[in-house]
C-alpha cells in the first residue's frame, strides 16, 4: 500500500508499523494452519514403537534359545549316550543352514510380497529392498516394526521346525542325509505352508484359518514329516529288544524347561506388539502347559502307578504344542482345558497307538507335536468362542464354521507335508542314502559320524 507523502513522518511511520504487524500476524496464522497439515503428512508414515521393537528383538532371541540349547538338550538327553552328540550337531547345523537359506531365498518364498496363494515370490531374494528403515506391518492398522526384526523372528521359526523332525528318526540317519533333507524340506514344504497360513495373500489365511503361532506351520508340519521319516527309515536296530533308555533325564528336564521359557517368545512374540494381546498369549502359555503337565502325570499315575519325570516333561511339551495355535484367541481357563485334553490324547498315542502300530518314532515327534498340533488347531476353533472365554470369531463366523475351517487347514497341511516329505526322503535316499551301515549304527553315530563321544569314563 502507498502511504501519502503529505502525512507527517511520525504518522507515516506508525502506519507502516501497523501494516508490518498485520503482515506478521497473517503469516503467523497461516503457519499455524499449515502446521497441522504438515504434521499429518509426516504421521502418514508409521514409525516403529521402541517398546514393540524391543519386545520382538527379545522374542526372536527366546525362540533361538528354544532350539539352541533347549531342543538340542531335550533330544540329547533322551537318546542313548553313544548318539547324544549326533543330535546336538544336527540341531546346531540345521539352525545354521536354515539361517543362510532364509536370507538367500526363504524369506522371499514365504513373505516376499507376491499375491500367489502358495508362495511369496522372488521379490525379496537376498533380502532385496530391505533396509534398517523398512518396516513390516503388525496386526494393528498403522503399527509397524522394523522389517529386519520381523525377518529375524520368522527366521527362528524356520530354524526350529525342521530341527523338531529329527527326533522321529534319531540314532539311525546319516548326518549328510539329515542336512540335505532339511534344505529341501524347508524349501518345498515349510516356506509354502508358512506363506499359506501367515501371509495376507496365503490360501489358508484367506480361508479364515486361525493359527496364532504355528500349530499347522510348525507342529503338524514337523509331526507329519517325522512320522513319514520314521516309517521310511525303519526301526532302530534292537528296537523293543535292547535297552534304549534315555542317557540323561536331567538334561532332558533342563532342555524342556528352556523350551517352556523360550516358548513365551514363540507365542507372545507372535502378537508382534507389546500389548494386551501379547499378555493374553503369555498367560495362556503358562496355564495350558500347567494343565497338560498335571493331566499327563495323573493319567500316568493311574495307568502305571508311578509318575515319571519323562511323563512330566512330555506333558509340558504337549501343552505348549496345543496352545501354540490358540495362544492369542482363547482365554486362560480354556487354555487349561485345551492343554489337558491334548496331553491325555498325546499320552495315548505315545504309549498305546505307537506300540500297536509298530512304528519307531524315537522321541515321539508325531505323538506329541503332530497329535498335539492337530488337537490345538481344531480346539482353537472351539475355545476361541466368547462363551468359553475366548476373543470370538470374525463377523458372521460361527463356532461350527470356524471348526470346519480349522479341520480343512489341518488336512491341507497333512497332505502337503506328507506327500512332499515322502518325495523328498526318497530323493535324499537316492542321492546320499538315509541310513548308516549296521556297524556304524551299532557303534553309535557320535563316533562313526563325528569322531567324538559325549562322555569320557
Amino acid at each position: 500500500m502507498k502511504i501519502p507523502s503529505l502525512l507527517p513522518p511520525m504518522v507515516r511511520a506508525a502506519i507502516l508499523g501497523a501494516l508490518a504487524l498485520g503482515a506478521l500476524g497473517t503469516l503467523s496464522a497461516f503457519a499455524q494452519e499449515a502446521a497441522p497439515a504438515a504434521t499429518g503428512a509426516a504421521a502418514a508414515t508409521p514409525v516403529p514403537d521402541k517398546g514393540d521393537t524391543a519386545w520382538m528383538l527379545v522374542s526372536s532371541l527366546l525362540v533361538l534359545f528354544m532350539a539352541l540349547p533347549g531342543l538340542a538338550l531335550f533330544y540329547g538327553g533322551l537318546v542313548r549316550a553313544k548318539n547324544m552328540l549326533s543330535v546336538l550337531v544336527q540341531c546346531t547345523m540345521i539352525v545354521a543352514v536354515v539361517i543362510i537359506i532364509w536370507v538367500f531365498y526363504g524369506y522371499s518364498f514365504a513373505f516376499g510380497g507376491g499375491t500367489n496363494p502358495f508362495w511369496g515370490g522372488l521379490g525379496k531374494l537376498f533380502l532385496a529392498g530391505v533396509t534398517p528403515h523398512s518396516t513390516a506391518p503388525t496386526f494393528t492398522n498403522g503399527v509397524v516394526i522394523p522389517e529386519f526384526v520381523y525377518i529375524c523372528f520368522q527366521m527362528t521359526f524356520a530354524c526350529i521346525t525342521p530341527a523338531l523332525i529329527i527326533g522321529a528318526f534319531a540314532e539311525r540317519v546319516r548326518f549328510s542325509a539329515v542336512i540335505l533333507f532339511v534344505m529341501l524340506w524347508v524349501t518345498f514344504v515349510y516356506f509354502p505352508i508358512a506363506h499359506m497360513v501367515w501371509d495376507s495373500h496365503g490360501l489358508l489365511f484367506n480361508w479364515g484359518a486361525l493359527d496364532f503361532a504355528g500349530g499347522t506351520v510348525v507342529h503338524i508340519n514337523a509331526g507329519i514329516a517325522g512320522l513319514v521319516g520314521a516309517l521310511l527309515v525303519g526301526k532302530r536296530n534292537g528296537y523293543r529288544r535292547d535297552n534304549m533308555a534315555p542317557n540323561s533325564m536331567a538334561l532332558t528336564m533342563v532342555g524342556a524347561s528352556i523350551l517352556w521359557v523360550g516358548w513365551f517368545g514363540f507365542n507372545a512374540g507372535s502378537n508382534l506388539e507389546a500389548n494386551g494381546g501379547a499378555a493374553l498369549a503369555m498367560i495362556n502359555t503358562f496355564t495350558a502347559t500347567a494343565g497338560a503337565i498335571i493331566a499327563w502325570v495323573v493319567v500316568e499315575s493311574l495307568a502305571r502307578k508311578k509318575a515319571s519325570m519323562l511323563g512330566a516333561a512330555s506333558g509340558m511339551i504337549a501343552g505348549l504344542v496345543a496352545v501354540t495355535p490358540a495362544a492369542g484367541y482363547v482365554g486362560p481357563v480354556g487354555a487349561i482345558v485345551l492343554g489337558a485334553i491334548a496331553s491325555v490324547v498325546c499320552y495315548y498315542f505315545v504309549t498305546v497307538v505307537k506300540i500297536r502300530a509298530g512304528y519307531d518314532d524315537s522321541l515321539d515327534v508325531f505323538g506329541v507335536h503332530g497329535i498335539g498340533g492337530i488337537i490345538g488347531a481344531i480346539g482353537t476353533g472351539v475355545f476361541a468362542s466368547t462363551t468359553l472365554g475366548g476373543v470370538g470369531y470374525a463377523d458372521g463366523v460361527t463356532m461350527a464354521g470356524q471348526v470346519r475351517t480349522q479341520v480343512i487347514a489341518v488336512l491341507v497341511t497333512i497332505v502337503w507335508c506328507g506327500v512332499g516329505s515322502f518325495i523328498l526322503y526318497k530323493i535324499v535316499d537316492v542321492l546320499v542314502g538315509l541310513r548308516p551301515t549296521a556297524e556304524s549304527e551299532s557303534q553309535g553315530l557320535d563316533l562313526s559320524s563325528h569322531g567324538e563321544v559325549a562322555y569320557h569314563a
